[in-house]
């Protein structure tokens, strides 16, 4: 394998392949960690950071505490093309340090610090990096796997995410119920500490785009087809995280467990995810399109299945398992349809994404809050969620639509095979 290096042309060897690519996982196992820990421990930060509301009204304490899992979301949703544009010249491996450097003060602040409003602020600066980190490191990884790959490099970072949601939130969250939520943040901020060390030995150098500038890079903003790609995440995504964000009061007051149950039902959703990722990846390198359409439907037939039987045990294990496994398969595909149709933004598309699935996370967290302040009860975002997801197919439809009236014109537009051209009919 060669790759370009500050002094020519650098051959990895098999294992230093693999040490990198592990390095780039475990940052997506570090912001797995960070994003979804929230939700598991969603009433120990609202008896803790909003003491008398939840002696009130815990309802409406856990409503209020899922604002922290949309000012995280929100920073993705900022921080993720303003990186990435800004820096897409950057030397690859000094813009990763930079941003786990980043993701390691900001998760020790979202631990440390006294107030709720405080704490709000840390989640929001500590998911700044977070789309660009996803970004840069899917193209690092693409590269390291080599031409026809793109997805399955995708894939492959964002495993590090799913997997943390089979190990690392249930652990975690484990931990957060026993010693504390404080505690909790402390480990995930030792997680990015080990990161950084782990992209110091392993990362090889990588230039960074020489071509690119800014305004190239926000070129991607002025293609109509970036904007479906995007509306598509930001709402369809949103079904995941309606049901997510409130996925331990659900098991406790809806299924009737107790919360020492929340993680072991994390880690069926983290399998789900884990499963779904890497099945998406490799589908997606076939069929962008396909691949889209058939997990939406299992997206859709999960979320109706979960609403009817999230009272039984069988039926919430089942439901989530499958809500996971396809939203994960989603996310690689999404992310290859936006790095096709930005042509060549390639650093801001891959970041948008991020960008983009937050936004799904802020609004479907937003939604689902809302409904169960206003008394509608823990499965009301569920059916949310399956609203949102709807709304993204449709966004679906209409973006593939455009793609065969332009063919049918004579434009060339591939799938899921590198950059979408655009030639003008003979």
């Amino acid at each position: 394998m060669t790759l370009p290096s500050s002094d020519g042309p650098t051959t990895l060897s098999p294992a230093r392949i693999r040490f990198a690519l592990l390095a780039l996982a475990l940052g997506g196992f570090g912001i797995g960690s960070t994003e979804f820990v929230a939700m598991g421990l969603l009433p120990n930060l609202a008896s803790d950071l909003l003491p008398g509301l939840y002696a009130a009204d815990p309802s409406a304490a856990n409503a209020q505490a899922g604002w922290l899992i949309s000012a995280y979301a929100l920073g993705v949703v900022v921080g993720a093309p303003t990186i990435a544009a800004a820096a897409a010249r950057w030397p690859r491996k000094q813009l990763l340090l930079a941003l786990l450097a980043a993701f390691t003060l900001g998760t020790v602040a979202s631990a440390l610090l006294p107030s709720f409003e405080l704490v709000l602020a840390a989640r929001f600066l500590s998911a700044l990096p977070h789309g660009a980190y996803f970004g840069i490191a899917s193209l690092v990884a693409a590269s390291l796997l080599g031409p026809g790959k793109r997805a399955r490099g995708v894939a492959l970072v964002l495993s590090g995410l799913t997997i943390a949601n089979v190990v690392g939130v249930p652990a975690i969250t484990w931990l957060g119920q026993s010693a504390g939520w404080r505690a909790a943040y402390l480990v995930v901020a030792a997680i990015f500490a080990a990161t950084f060390l782990a992209v110091v030995l392993a990362m090889p150098w990588q230039a960074g785009d020489r071509a690119a500038t800014m305004r190239n890079e926000l070129k991607a903003f002025t293609r109509a087809q970036v904007w479906f790609a995007l509306a598509i995440g930001a709402i369809g995504f949103g079904g995941l995280f309606a049901v997510y964000s409130y996925v331990a009061p659900l098991v406790t007051d809806v299924t009737g467990l107790n919360a020492g149950a929340v993680p072991f039902v994390l880690v069926v959703i983290g399998v789900g995810m884990t499963v779904g990722n890497l099945v998406g990846g490799a589908f997606a390198d076939r069929s962008v399109r396909r691949t889209m359409y058939a997990f939406f439907g299992v997206m859709l037939l999960a979320l109706v299945g979960l609403a009817l039987t999230a009272t039984n045990i069988v039926g919430l294990l089942l439901f989530l398992f499958l809500v996971g496994a396809s939203a994960a398969a989603l996310a690689p595909t999404i992310q290859t349809r936006l790095m096709d149709v930005a042509r060549d933004s390639q650093s801001i598309a891959a970041a948008l994404n991020h960008s983009a699935l937050n936004l799904g996370n802020a609004l479907g967290a937003y939604l689902g809050g809302l409904a169960i302040a206003t008394g509608l009860g823990y499965v009301a975002p569920v059916w949310i969620g399956l609203g949102l997801s709807a709304v993204g197919v449709l966004f679906a439809v209409v973006t593939f639509a455009i793609d065969r009236e332009r063919r049918r014109r004579g434009f060339v537009v591939p799938y899921g095979t590198g950059l979408v051209e655009t030639v003008e009919p003979a």
